[in-house]
């Protein structure tokens, strides 16, 4: 992921192929997931403030996929063990945190893009 986000600018000028969002397509919302692309790109280029605007989730998301690859690379040379499942409670509070950032991504989404606003209309 953060490769690919590396390297789409290099050879593209626009933020991504330009595929619909479904929920947005088919019920007229954002989901809150929607702005990812375009945010990744913006934070690759050096633009923080326009990722955070298209969607602040992608600064977790970012984190997350620098942790991960060095991560993988200490357990492939077995530096570190495999990892061991997680405990019942444990998974059900991050399942729950989950749920709550996809709630407060959606949120944003909707209130950045105006959804439920009353349109004004000059006549």
């Amino acid at each position: 992921m953060a490769g690919a986000a590396a390297v789409w600018p290099v050879v593209t000028t626009g933020p991504g192929v330009g595929l619909p969002c479904p929920l947005r397509a088919l019920a007229g919302v954002p989901c809150p997931f929607c702005g990812l692309t375009t945010a990744a790109i913006a934070l690759v280029r050096g633009g923080a403030g326009a990722a955070f605007t298209a969607n602040p989730l992608i600064f977790g998301l970012a984190a997350l996929a620098v942790a991960v690859g060095p991560l993988v690379a200490l357990r492939a040379f077995g530096v570190i063990g495999e990892p061991r499942p997680w405990p019942a409670p444990r998974r059900r509070r991050w399942g729950r945190l989950a749920v709550l950032v996809a709630a407060a991504s959606w949120l944003f989404q909707l209130h950045r893009l105006g959804v439920g606003r009353p349109s004004l209309r000059i006549i």
